[in-house]
């Protein structure tokens, strides 16, 4: 069911309810009134204003030409905009490749446990180009990026490339519109399992933005409109020109563009309607390919960003470095999660770390009580980890073991677990209706249950490469793979 159709039916199902409720009670106090009436006057005699006092119906009654009836609106309509305010709220998107809580979890998602390359797949449509973006998903639009190669490039040279933003409608997968945002060569290579189109778009519902590392960020109208365009933060270069790839994040009326590389690294605050600066932070940082997170914390807000340096936390409002944590290993790729005031940041690149830091901390917080735990084995490489019901999923390095721990003291329920088809492993996990998708680059996708004991409900598989994290809404899940999109849903 999609987002449009859940709003209306809890609509229909919650008016429906209160106003049976509301008669019943309206009927029973009006049944009581009456009966109080014919014993307490004659035909045609006003009650006097004890009278009136003692009568206390359910809520309001009016006064009427000796008529009196029960007020159900006075209720109804404050509980109407309630109902309709839940159902907004309960309505499931998924504008960012963390989904709506930044953990990797769905509150409302669920799709199924059980597919194949033909299988519950609703619509599979054949993508241009070549892209690790993961899909987003706002109402009936799904939007993803891809770099599509012109022309061959000739010994030694990159091809010029269209960067794409493509939107496809929810229902059927047909193409809604395309948008090419720069056609230009790339200036540096890239590693060979990545490409040009790596970092994942994200949307408001009013706004799509699309983020090309060197080639700019471009911000969209729902249809596709081009409102702005940011081409001028400069040439990244990464380590070892494994390629570009850090995802913006959205967050009220702001746009976070990371921007770590062999270079100036910084952390970019843009204005989300107009692309302007409000403030940039320069990062004492290399290479690092993780997504900013933000956390909301005693009356403030927190930007808590991945380091090869150190993991760090900057005031949302003017970009001032509040904390910082070193122990990080190389050349970090995994995003923060966070719950209940702590932060978790993990990498797992030659070495093994994963903290949990609380989020009152000032300065070097490295020692302190601060760190509340820390794990130095089987932490996370490239896929980032993922916090559900208070725990902690995350592969070891890029291949497909798990460990799962609990958030608030690290305590481990199960560590480095082999689970049958899971080897290389990009794509980070995601939790929805009770379960985790485990998705490996061979296109397999693993479901087990969200609990502390390792239990596997289902294994699927796609048919093709899958680097991209899916993204589940409502009862459908959403699979970039190397050559196509997948709509997955029970028929």
């Amino acid at each position: 069911m999609v987002r449009g159709a859940n709003h209306a039916f809890v609509f229909r199902v919650a008016w429906s309810a209160l106003w049976a409720w509301q008669r019943g009670r309206a009927c029973h106090a009006m049944r009581a009134f009456s009966l109080r009436s014919k014993q307490r006057r004659p035909h045609n005699r006003q009650f006097d204003d004890k009278e009136v006092k003692s009568f206390k119906p359910v809520y309001s009654a009016i006064a009427f030409e000796g008529t009196y009836m029960v007020s159900v609106r006075h209720l109804l309509l404050p509980a109407l905009f309630f109902v309709i305010s839940v159902s907004s709220s309960l309505a499931d998107n998924w504008g960012h490749w963390r989904g709506p809580t930044g953990n990797g979890t769905s509150p409302t998602a669920h799709p199924p446990t059980e597919w194949s390359d033909s299988k519950n797949v609703k619509w599979k449509v054949a993508l241009p180009g070549r892209g690790s973006s993961s899909p987003v998903i706002w109402e009936q639009q799904v939007f993803i990026t891809t770099a599509v190669p012109l022309e061959d490039g000739g010994r030694g040279k990159l091809p010029k490339m269209d960067f794409k933003v493509l939107c496809y409608n929810r229902a059927d997968g047909k193409l809604m519109w395309e948008q090419t945002a720069i056609t230009a060569a790339p200036h540096q290579e890239t590693h060979a399992t990545n490409g040009f189109a790596s970092a994942s778009p994200c949307t408001d519902g009013k706004h799509v933005y699309a983020h090309f590392g060197s080639r700019g960020l471009y911000c969209y109208t729902m249809d596709g409109k081009l409102v702005w365009k940011r081409d001028d933060f400069g040439q990244m270069n990464t380590r070892n020109s494994f390629g570009e790839g850090s995802s913006p994040t959205l967050h009220g009326d702001v746009i976070l563009v990371p921007w770590d590389h062999e270079g100036p690294s910084a952390l970019f605050c843009l204005d989300k309607k107009t692309g302007k600066t409000i403030w940039k932070t320069d990062r004492d940082e290399p290479t690092c390919w993780a997504t900013p997170l933000v956390v909301e914390y005693d009356g403030g807000e927190q930007v808590v960003m991945n380091g090869q340096t150190c993991a760090r936390s900057y005031d949302l409002k003017t970009g001032k470095e509040l904390w910082r944590c070193g122990g990080q290993t190389e050349r970090p790729c995994a995003s923060p999660v966070a719950e209940g005031g702590l932060v978790f940041v993990g990498s797992g690149h030659k070495g093994s770390f994963m903290g949990a830091f609380r989020l009152d901390g000032k300065g070097d917080i490295k020692g302190t009580e601060k760190v509340v735990w820390t794990i130095n084995h089987d932490t996370p490489d490239i896929a980032s980890p993922l916090l559900s019901s208070g725990r902690i999923y995350f592969h070891k390095g890029k291949n497909g073991q798990l460990t799962c721990v609990d958030a608030k003291s690290g305590k481990e329920f199960y560590t480095a677990a082999r689970i049958p088809r899971l080897d290389s492993i990009y794509a980070s996990p995601v939790a929805a209706g009770g379960h985790i998708y485990l998705t490996s680059r061979a296109g397999t996708t693993v479901v087990i249950e969200d609990a502390p004991e390792l239990k596997i409900v289902a294994t699927n598989d796609v048919g093709e490469t899958v680097d991209a994290t899916p993204a589940p809404v409502d009862q459908e899940l959403f699979i970039r793979g190397e050559q196509h999109l997948f709509c997955i849903a029970t028929k």
